[in-house]
């Protein structure tokens, strides 16, 4: 392994060691004693003092990320939250209607995902996927009350028999 490569490789602290570091350099201590007292832990100098410096830019002294670093969110903002709100909500006065992820995505022009994240973590509610419902005929009703009593005959005790609708 040459110089250059040493000088590319990047030590990571992990909580604990950062917190030592913070801890012993409040008492004293400077990058070159942390190298020499600690060899086990492969630390160098620079890459000590580069944590000492974020220590000191962060002004509170965590060992924390800084704020507002990492990527910004973008699809999960108030005015995002806000319009899938009013689409969600905005069948409350239609009973049986609601529109789904998939219908709100390109009226929104937010990604499906993104939706649904927002109406399950931002919204607190739950998808459902829409599924159609069995439409039963007379011929069925007629079936399904011609089996019931069957099944009523045979063990009268354990149901109850109820007439049919209409």
């Amino acid at each position: 392994m040459s110089l250059q490569d040493l000088s590319t490789i990047n030590i990571i602290f992990s909580v604990e060691d950062k917190i030592l570091i913070k801890s012993l350099h409040l008492n004293g201590y400077t990058a070159k004693r942390f190298t020499g007292e600690c060899p086990e832990k492969g630390w160098t100098k620079s890459g000590v003092n580069r944590l000492l410096k974020k220590l000191q830019d962060t002004g509170t002294g965590t060992v924390d990320r800084r704020p507002g670093s990492g990527r910004p969110s973008s699809a999960r903002t108030e005015k995002n939250v806000e319009t899938v709100n009013d689409l969600v909500f905005s069948q409350e006065d239609k009973p049986q209607t609601h529109r789904t992820v998939r219908e709100i995505s390109p009226e929104t022009g937010i990604h499906q995902l993104s939706v649904s994240r927002i109406i399950c973590k931002d919204l607190c509610l739950k998808c459902f996927k829409r599924r159609r419902a069995q439409e039963l005929t007379d011929a069925n009703c007629a079936a399904r009350t011609k089996r019931a009593k069957l099944i009523y005959l045979v063990s009268p005790h354990q149901y109850e028999l109820v007439q049919p609708r209409g």
